[in-house]
């Protein structure tokens, strides 16, 4: 019995990808920091009446990020069966229908702590589900709109964050960071498909590498990374506590993702699946310090780097132990695509795991919260 039950946790854990998982909630109280701006949100971290707000701004869009792992796996279960068996799933450590019982609760769990908080973000919280559902059966196979919807469902977790805090929250200064929120997950979506070429190409899914090329696809997500970067530094004067940590933790994280993008762009015409999980992998983090780097802004670099910095840790430990097994079945490994892996450096103050590429991986990026 006890081991059974551990079998059945390792396989919800595995679907819950924890590399991930702290990111959803971290953009939900980045747009609860920037509402610390507004009459209503000032109150923030200095009173018991802001506490539901806050936990409700982490936990609805962390809960929603899980209904799209739930759902997203189940379906992908038929081409997962194929290129990735080792998954919950295909290897029948998780059924199809427990996989859907879970995201819908999660996803009703996300729209009943949403109520606690603003009624009214109830609609942000059924677009993004969704969102979620059209991503994962229809959009991420269909170019460029499939990196765009994911982009757009963590601006919506930015404004989500904002309306919780606050019933009056300040748009100027949400809807530039929603921009930015929007540009910089397309870019790390895309990076997200350079990996898998041939296996979205053998399995019908029609994205920017597929249809237009390498080149192409890696140019246009540095293009939509650097908008969003220069839309964020533009905004240095909207924020509302803290411009300076907020300066300085968005250069960090433009230092991370400039040297992710370094890895695809020197070598477009080639990117191996290697080099390109490499790349978004170091996104993974980045996107963790952006997050940190808005909450600064409205609370201070202080407590910023208190909430993001363990869970940067911990995102990194993970990842490192767990993201290429579920990336890669355990026979996809070339030699040469490991030899590859291994000359690619650590970017600065992280230790990221090498990983070995498949030749027939599909792209399976996380879908968002709301």
């Amino acid at each position: 019995m006890a081991g059974a039950m551990a079998r059945a946790f390792g396989a919800h854990l595995r679907t819950w990808r924890p590399y991930t998982l702290a990111y959803p909630g971290l953009v939900g109280l980045a747009g609860a920091a920037l509402a610390a701006g507004s009459p209503s949100g000032g109150a923030a971290f200095s009173g018991t009446a802001s506490g539901v707000p806050l936990l409700v701004a982490w936990a609805a869009p962390t809960l929603s990020w899980l209904a799209a792992h739930y759902l997203g796996d189940y379906f992908d279960r038929h081409l997962d069966a194929i290129s990735k068996p080792q998954r919950p799933i295909p290897s029948g450590q998780l059924s199809p229908r427990t996989a859907v019982v879970c995201g819908v609760l999660c996803a009703l769990a996300a729209a009943f702590v949403t109520v606690l908080a603003n009624w009214r973000a109830l609609l942000l919280v059924a677009g993004a589900m969704a969102g979620i559902v059209a991503y994962s059966l229809v959009l991420k196979g269909r170019g460029l709109s499939g990196n765009a919807i994911r982009g757009v469902l963590t601006a919506l977790t930015v404004v989500y964050g904002a309306m919780t805090a606050s019933a009056d929250p300040p748009w100027q200064a949400v809807v530039p960071f929603a921009l930015v929120f929007l540009a910089h997950d397309a870019a790390s979506n895309l990076v997200g498909t350079l990996r898998d070429v041939e296996g979205d190409r053998s399995g019908g899914y029609r994205t920017l590498p597929v249809l237009r090329g390498l080149r192409v696809a890696a140019r246009t997500a540095a293009l939509l990374y650097l908008g969003a970067i220069a839309v964020a530094a533009l905004s240095v004067p909207l924020v509302p506590a803290d411009p300076v940590g907020f300066a300085a933790l968005l250069l960090l994280a433009a230092v991370c993702g400039g040297f992710a993008f370094s890895l695809v762009l020197r070598r477009e015409l080639s990117v191996t699946p290697a080099l390109a999980l490499r790349a978004h992998e170091v996104l993974v983090a980045e996107r963790l310090i952006l997050a940190g780097a808005v909450m600064a802004g409205g609370w201070g670099a202080g407590v910023a780097g208190a909430v993001t910095g363990p869970l940067l840790v911990v995102s990194l430990l993970t990842q490192g132990r767990m993201r290429r097994r579920h990336e890669f079945p355990p026979d996809a490994g070339s030699a040469a695509g490991a030899g590859v892996a291994a000359d690619i450096p650590d970017p600065p103050g992280t230790e990221l795991s090498r990983t070995a590429p498949s030749r027939t991986a599909r792209r399976k990026d996380d879908a968002t919260p709301c």
